[in-house]
């Protein structure tokens, strides 16, 4: 049933081979006035499955995190947008919660909404992963995404207020999808940095992964997920040294190429 309130709303979701997950994740929106998919070259049923739910399953080819979701929000109907992954599902309560957030006759321009992430079976209550608040329900008009390749964000400069409702966040399975995507992760985020300018040296590739399994495992009492904790951390650990050797790759990469144009230049 679509919700009856003053403002329509459009759910926004990119995608690509996700056959395993959009279903769950369809069905959590399904009372949205519209749904949108933005694919990037799914090999799976996830289109086939994804117009079950919706016409409006759209081929963007894949530029980033940030300017995917927002190519998606820039094909929606209505100004108000709630953005979820595949993997993430609505709960009744966020949906009620969102129903009468629209209902207000002025409400707040963004909304942050927490996230109760599952890895298997098990939620993961510590490690950073809980409260884990992002914005996912705005007005497009006062905000948008960022155009960060990975680790994209809402930017808005209004006030952001606080949902209470939950999305549930299934990330992994396991270990093996954990690894599976960090090779991609750390990809994108080297290529970021080094677009930004940012430098790495030796002693960074030692201390900040030493620094981030720490931060992790006990400051943020990842020691009280116990084996999940673990996982987490040492994944954390290694993402941050691979993103960061990357990083350096590139460097050494870009300064070699320099010096080759030196010795070429004629004088």
């Amino acid at each position: 049933m679509k919700m009856d309130n003053n403002s329509p709303l459009s759910v926004v979701i990119i995608a690509k081979n996700e056959a395993a997950h959009i279903e769950e994740c369809l069905k959590s929106v399904s009372w949205a006035e519209e749904i949108i998919v933005v694919d990037s070259g799914s090999t799976d049923a996830t289109c086939e499955i994804a117009r079950r739910y919706t016409d409006k399953v759209h081929y963007v080819q894949w530029r980033g995190f940030g300017l995917q979701k927002q190519a998606a929000v820039e094909l929606a109907t209505f100004n108000w947008i709630l953005n979820i992954d595949c993997d993430e599902r609505v709960t009744p309560e966020l949906a009620v919660e969102i129903r009468n957030i629209l209902d207000i006759e002025k409400p707040n321009p963004a909304y942050s909404v927490p996230r109760r992430t599952f890895i298997g079976a098990k939620e993961i209550k510590h490690s950073g992963w809980h409260p884990d608040r992002t914005i996912r329900l705005f007005d497009r008009r006062f905000a948008r995404f960022s155009d960060s390749l990975v680790h994209e964000r809402v930017i808005t400069d209004d006030a952001v207020a606080e949902c209470s409702g939950h999305l549930l966040h299934y990330s992994f399975s396991g270990l093996s999808p954990m690894l599976s995507k960090l090779n991609n992760y750390s990809d994108l985020s080297a290529e970021q940095m080094f677009a930004n300018g940012r430098r790495c040296n030796l002693l960074e590739l030692f201390i900040r992964p030493l620094a981030a399994f720490i931060k992790t495992y006990l400051l943020k009492l990842g020691i009280l997920d116990g084996f999940e904790g673990i996982l987490i951390s040492a994944t954390t650990s290694f993402l941050t040294f691979a993103k960061y050797a990357k990083l350096k790759e590139k460097i050494n990469v870009a300064k070699g190429s320099h010096g080759n144009q030196k010795n070429n230049t004629v004088l």
